[in-house]
């Protein structure tokens, strides 16, 4: 299967709970993360993270997967063709 690049955007709300889980998957996947960008919105209680991503289209939805399953977590993703 071929690689493909993405950049992956995830929007964190209470960040005090969901932060443990958000960074241990991304721990798992630090293989296909080429970078990441974080910011906090204090003003908004949330935080944004920006991942650009280059691996299959299985490994890069199992990522958003598990992310997207956590409670408090919204992710969408734009991957090449």
């Amino acid at each position: 299967m071929r690689n493909r690049l993405a950049v992956i955007g995830i929007l964190v709300q209470n960040r005090e709970l969901t932060s443990e889980k958000v960074n241990r998957i991304l721990s798992e996947y630090a293989n296909i993360i080429v970078g990441r960008m974080g910011i906090p919105y204090k003003e908004r209680n949330v935080s944004i993270i920006s991942i650009i991503v280059d691996g299959t289209t299985d490994d890069i939805g199992a990522l958003t997967g598990k992310l997207g399953s956590i409670e408090g977590v919204k992710v969408k993703s734009a991957i090449t063709t």
